[in-house]
């Protein structure tokens, strides 16, 4: 009862925004009127809109507005769409130079989620990473994200293989900083090595990161600071492809 509750709440919360993008400022008996709930629902829902920003109390008494809120969580949409829109054509490039899978990744609650991926020409090229969150220690690009701030370590460092790193110490996050590449190996997944530079956006703050990964036997130890050259040009690439020119 209560999850269908919550849920008829959550359509009704989505349905006032819809309400006040299409009708501008709106009173509190029309928004509970067009909804068909009493006036205090109506109040409540929006007063929990207002508190998370989504909606603000216009300069007419009693009428509502779509908050700032709402255009902060669509620059966020637009800037993640503009970043896989914008660097596909790099990764492309990139992917068939390496002869690997290329990720794009972002920081997400802690995590590091890949947006976008373009999979390497050969027949073996790992599986579909995006919309997957993996751990920041384990992987390459999560190193970056580390490295240059847009994610903080968590208090622990889960092991995920014999080779993963579970010490702040060891994890080298000022070589990446000076060599502007991370890598990993072998320490989310045997049998699994990865590159990563980062992106940076227009104020010069790191955004995302570009990765290239592949088994172990064809990402060997000795090629991934080639490959982390290539692909700290095409993280430059991208970077300027969205708006920094640093």
């Amino acid at each position: 009862m209560g999850n269908s509750t919550s849920v008829q709440s959550v359509d009704r919360a989505i349905a006032i925004l819809e309400i006040l993008a299409r009708d501008g400022a709106t009173r509190v008996t029309d928004v509970a009127q067009e909804l068909d709930v009493h006036k205090s629902t109506a109040s409540r829902l929006l007063a929990a809109l207002e508190h998370g920003g989504l909606v603000e109390q216009s300069g007419d008494r009693g009428r509502y507005r779509l908050g700032f809120g709402v255009v902060r969580l669509a620059g966020a949409a637009t800037a993640q769409l503009d970043l896989s829109r914008e660097s596909r054509p790099v990764c492309l490039r990139l992917a068939e130079a390496v002869g690997e899978t290329v990720n794009i990744a972002v920081a997400r609650a802690g995590d590091t989620v890949n947006i976008s991926q373009v999979r390497g020409p050969a027949a073996i090229s790992g599986h579909n990473w995006v919309g997957q969150r993996t751990p920041s220690h384990a992987t390459s690009s999560g190193k970056v994200l580390l490295a240059f701030g847009a994610l903080r370590l968590p208090a622990e460092l889960e092991r995920y293989t014999a080779h993963t790193i579970t010490s702040p110490a060891e994890l080298g996050l000022e070589q990446i900083r000076e060599q502007g590449w991370a890598t990993t190996v072998e320490e989310l997944e045997v049998g699994l090595n990865a590159v990563a530079a980062p992106i940076r956006g227009a104020d010069g703050s790191v955004v995302a990161a570009v990765s290239a990964s592949g088994p172990s036997y064809r990402l060997t130890r000795d090629r991934l600071p080639d490959v982390g050259a290539l692909l700290a040009e095409a993280a430059r690439e991208i970077s300027q492809r969205i708006g920094h020119y640093g």
